[in-house]
């Protein structure tokens, strides 16, 4: 059976209120609003609040303002029972969520009508919410499997981009998370760095369309070469132009803005487009120094692993290319939890293995 809170200073108002809806609803009774929020968190799944506007302690707008803060408002409604005919406190009243002013005297069977309509739209628009919001989660649930099943095709070109990938992952929710929290002017929604660190592993999906000869030479490239190599940025987005319906649309874009700039520099001295500072979105420039930080401590054909001591100190001289100096900032805050983080996963990549 749902239950209705029933708010009113005047005990005789609540026993009518109780009376009307008692052999179809449970009732709890509150004389004053501080004790209606108090139940209302205990009670989550109350169906309706039946409020009047004048009580002591916290009066009926307290109470709405309280439940909008808390969010109470988006799926329990709330009946304003009033006496007042004053315009301008009902519309107070409306434009702060209550679904209803029902004034006094009231007939009974109007009432009980009015109520459970209102009651029932709101119990079938609660389930709906709940069904979309599992169905969101199912389609997010998807689309990360095919974000994580394209970048384990670059396994199949680079035996290390697998492992690679999640470090990334790992480094760049730390390094942005830090970010955001240190500089107000990057500070963005957490859902967001969610999407981005989703999208940083296809970073370098491109890679897939570069030679064996050079993506695992086990020397130095040679400027052809190189060239070859830098135009996996721009190649990884023509593929992902290709699949835009796999993915949500803004981790799409995140994941087309960072496979093109995460080699662009603070400097311009990057590529493909020579964007500097600012033009180069704060994701991009996130996963670069991730990208880089984990390229400079891991071991590849052409190169040992550097120690982790070793790699901050060339992040920070630029001996990679000129990173924000904000965001080394936040990298030197937290580089200690960034060495743990990558070595717990490099050492589930070993047992893995």
């Amino acid at each position: 059976m749902q239950t209705i809170l029933i708010v009113d200073d005047t005990e005789i108002n609540r026993e009518m209120l109780a009376n009307c809806f008692s052999s179809t609803y449970n009732i709890i009774e509150c004389e004053n609003g501080l004790e209606a929020i108090d139940r209302l968190t205990e009670n989550p799944d109350i169906a309706a609040v039946m409020l009047d506007l004048m009580m002591p302690v916290l009066d009926g707008f307290g109470v709405l303002r309280e439940m909008n803060s808390r969010g109470f408002i988006n799926h329990i409604p709330v009946f304003i029972i009033t006496a007042a005919e004053n315009n301008k406190l009902l519309m107070e009243a409306y434009n702060l969520g209550a679904v209803d002013v029902i004034t006094k005297p009231y007939m009974i069977s109007f009432l009980r009508c009015r109520v459970s309509s209102v009651i029932e739209l709101y119990r079938h628009r609660n389930e709906l919410e709940v069904l979309v919001q599992e169905q969101v989660a199912k389609i997010q649930s998807m689309n990360k499997s095919m974000i994580e099943t394209l970048a384990t095709l670059i396994e199949f070109r680079d035996c290390e981009s697998g492992e690679h990938v999640r470090r990334i992952c790992g480094v760049t929710q730390i390094l942005l998370e830090t970010v955001c929290e240190m500089f107000p002017e990057y500070r963005i929604p957490s859902g967001e760095i969610d999407k981005i660190v989703t999208a940083a592993v296809l970073h370098d999906i491109g890679k897939i369309s570069i030679p064996d000869s050079i993506l695992n030479k086990p020397g130095r490239l040679t400027p052809p070469e190189f060239e070859i190599m830098k135009g996996h940025t721009v190649k990884g987005c023509e593929i992902l132009t290709k699949i835009p319906e796999v993915m949500d649309k803004d981790i799409y874009e995140y994941s087309y803005d960072i496979a093109r700039h995460h080699h662009e520099r603070w400097d311009g001295n990057g590529y493909p487009d020579k964007l500097k500072e600012d033009e180069i979105s704060l994701a991009a420039q996130v996963v670069a120094v991730a990208d880089v930080y984990d390229a400079l401590t891991s071991h590849r054909v052409y190169k040992a692993a550097f120690s982790h001591e070793t790699a901050v100190r060339m992040i920070n001289n630029g001996e990679c290319g000129v990173f924000n100096p904000k965001i080394l900032q936040a990298f030197n805050l937290v580089q200690r939890d960034i060495e743990i983080t990558t070595q717990s996963l490099r050492e589930k990549g070993d047992k893995a293995r």
